[in-house]
């Protein structure tokens, strides 16, 4: 299933990360995990935040890509189904059948 995963990062503990060097690799490593449609880094209500759209197998697969996130930037993380255009045009050709 294709998700969003959002992950917005506690300031103090990415400043801390970007210092020792170590955000660059967490973002490093999760992108080549999860091997992303889409991702995109912004902020959002003043906290810098990952928007990254990828196919989630499995749910078994959300511990491992939220928890360096948890334990590393104290980031508050969410995992939202989403659709392209092409699911939301299969989708609605099956209405009415």
């Amino acid at each position: 299933m294709r998700v969003l995963f959002k992950a917005s990062m506690d300031t103090e503990k990415a400043n801390e990360a970007i210092r020792n060097g170590t955000l660059t690799k967490l973002i490093q490593e999760s992108m080549e995990q999860i091997k992303p449609e889409a991702a995109y880094f912004t902020t959002d209500h003043g906290k810098r935040t990952a928007y990254v759209v990828f196919d989630m197998q499995d749910s078994w697969q959300m511990p491992v890509i939220s928890e360096p996130f948890f334990l590393q930037l104290d980031a508050e993380v969410s995992y939202t189904p989403v659709m392209n255009m092409e699911d939301v045009q299969k989708g609605l050709s099956q209405l009415g059948r």
